[in-house]
């Protein structure tokens, strides 16, 4: 009776072996399930935004994650032995998950510093928002560390409208480059987890951070001529791009200020239309 029972297996995409008495390894175990939490982040900007740029990012990172099933097979490098023992499937030759964090960076590291120009209009009208917040801020603008001064000065009310004018504000360039920085610390973190957990060595690691960084510069390539082509634009006339509302404005356009200026406009014209029933 017992003969014919069938063994269980186990899920691996979130099946990762530490030591529970080594803090750094617990938290090498969570930074191995960043590659699905970026998938989820990825889906969730697909469905809210309908953004044609998300489409494409998450599309080459799919097809990273098929360079790096070719290669392993292909190369057959195994991983380190004790995590064969310990239960680890498939060869080690480049990191999956290297591959995925690098890319990810390097993908959007290239969005934010190279691709991403709001059009003369948007800078324009964040311009005149800085000048109007220098005159009121002085010359650097609104700045958090101005924060507890504007309390002072005026309690929550000033702080509320100081915030405002800091969010409202359109990235510099150097915040760009920072949050392009800490994605690149994130995929750096996620690369050493592997080879402190013993999944890959130093080898694996490297060669998936190299395939992962230079398929983000290909693919970037890539949809670049796709956009000087017209090859996008003719894409997103489809009717399936056009029932799922594909849009390409995250390229030119603050979406977050784009859609609060849409609501700003809305609330100020329904707050005029109860003033004016109150007067009458």
């Amino acid at each position: 009776m017992s003969d014919n029972i069938t063994p269980l297996a186990s899920l691996s995409l979130t099946h990762v072996y530490y030591n529970p008495n080594d803090p750094l390894s617990h938290l090498c175990a969570f930074l191995a399930l960043v590659p699905q939490a970026l998938c989820v982040v990825y889906a969730t900007l697909l469905w809210s935004t309908r953004e044609a740029e998300v489409l494409l990012m998450f599309l080459g990172q799919l097809t990273c994650e098929l360079i790096n099933f070719v290669l392993k097979r292909l190369i057959k490098e195994e991983r380190p032995k004790h995590v064969i023992i310990t239960g680890g499937k498939g060869y080690g030759m480049p990191s999956s998950h290297a591959q995925f964090a690098v890319f990810w960076a390097v993908a959007l590291g290239l969005f934010l510093m190279v691709r991403h120009r709001p059009p003369r209009s948007h800078i324009k009208k964040g311009q005149m928002q800085k000048e109007k917040a220098e005159k009121e801020e002085g010359e650097e603008g609104p700045a958090l560390v101005d924060v507890p001064r504007r309390y002072k000065e005026g309690g929550l009310q000033a702080v509320n409208a100081h915030l405002e004018a800091y969010s409202h504000t359109p990235w510099s360039w150097a915040q760009r480059a920072v949050v392009s920085l800490a994605a690149g610390v994130v995929a750096v973190l996620v690369a050493w987890s592997r080879i402190y957990l013993g999944y890959h060595t130093p080898k694996q690691v490297l060669a998936g951070s190299a395939a992962g960084a230079v398929s983000a510069v290909a693919w970037f390539a890539v949809t670049y001529m796709m956009r000087e082509t017209g090859l996008l634009a003719w894409g997103l006339e489809f009717p399936v791009a056009r029932w799922l509302r594909i849009r390409d404005l995250v390229v030119e356009e603050d979406l977050c200020q784009a859609g609060w200026e849409k609501w700003e406009e809305r609330r100020i014209l329904a707050l005029s239309k109860v003033k004016e029933k109150k007067r009458k």
